[in-house]
């Protein structure tokens, strides 16, 4: 992941890492004696992914830190391995591997870190995200899960940025680190009111479907797109597939392996799988073909088979 990690076993210089990556902290190890950590960056557009390694010790963002040394980010805290407490805004959040939480920098915050530890971070300017203070406020410190639904997606898109982020333009990292926040920000937004679809959501949800339907031979489909075609940010069209129990990339899919199963059944279509493949938006096809048996239980060729021979 981008460069090199740094590493050191002094603490002074341990405090000057963490401060010149993140923020200013002031942190407490309990193996002072055999004390070792490790910080590694990479940058796409405004956010800043990091992984950090370390023992047991304690990060607290103070009020008079906050006030010598004010910075405005939004962060999210990931643990990869060992244990974590984050305290923010009042709530208290215990995470294990795989679980994460939002936190904000401009108050005061404490992480405390048990055992030896892995915590990934992601680092955004306040000003790049798309919500007002108060709604931030009612993110930070929740135990958000990486086990299960949403949580589980986009954790695991998370790690994926660390270990090997992608190699993007200018233009296209922006757009990454922009859509990343709006994800982060859904899952956790769920934590605090997870309020019941309303017929205009409903009504709302059936006219994107019918939008995805009419545009699957597209590649370029996708969330940025549709939100726009439907006049609503990409943050609230993924609250309104986690609804439902999905994402939107889920449904895409979903509907373009169904036309493309009904396709390779039908007597009168003369394209190749490669071409059928194609026509309705799949621009890998060893992609498609797993994505094709993990859902229907066989390959491409073998259903398309299965029709040709049944009377």
């Amino acid at each position: 992941m981008g460069s090199p990690p740094t590493t050191t076993d002094r603490l002074d210089v341990w405090r000057d890492l963490i401060r010149d990556h993140f923020v200013a902290l002031d942190i407490d190890a309990d193996r002072r004696d055999r004390f070792r950590g490790s910080v590694r960056c990479t940058e796409l557009g405004h956010l800043r992914v990091a992984s950090v390694v370390s023992g047991p010790q304690g990060f607290r963002r103070t009020p008079g830190l906050v006030r010598r040394l004010p910075d405005d980010y939004l962060q999210v805290g990931l643990v990869a391995s060992g244990a974590a407490r984050v305290v923010q805004d009042g709530r208290d959040a215990v995470l294990g591997p795989g679980d994460f939480a939002v936190y904000e920098t401009d108050r005061p915050f404490h992480w405390g870190m048990t055992d030896d530890w892995e915590l990934l971070v992601f680092t955004w300017p306040r000003a790049s995200i798309a919500l007002d203070d108060t709604a931030s406020r009612q993110l930070t410190a929740r135990a958000l899960t990486g086990r299960d639904g949403l949580g589980a997606i986009v954790g695991r898109m998370l790690r994926v940025l660390v270990a090997a982020p992608p190699e993007l333009s200018a233009a296209g990292a922006v757009r990454l680190a922009d859509e990343v926040a709006e994800l982060v920000t859904t899952v956790a937004g769920e934590q605090v009111r997870p309020p019941a679809p309303t017929r205009a959501a409903d009504d709302l949800l059936r006219r994107i479907d019918a939008h995805i339907a009419e545009h699957l031979a597209d590649p370029d489909l996708g969330p940025t797109g549709i939100a726009a075609a439907h006049f609503v940010s990409t943050r609230h069209l993924h609250r309104l597939f986690a609804h439902r129990g999905g994402t939107v990339a889920q449904q895409i899919q979903r509907m373009r392996l169904e036309r493309c199963r009904r396709e390779l059944r039908d007597p009168r279509s003369t394209r190749s799988i490669t071409e059928v493949s194609r026509h309705w938006g799949f621009t890998d096809l060893a992609a498609f073909s797993r994505a094709f048996r993990t859902a229907y239980g066989m390959s491409p060729s073998a259903w398309r088979a299965q029709g040709r021979d049944s009377p």
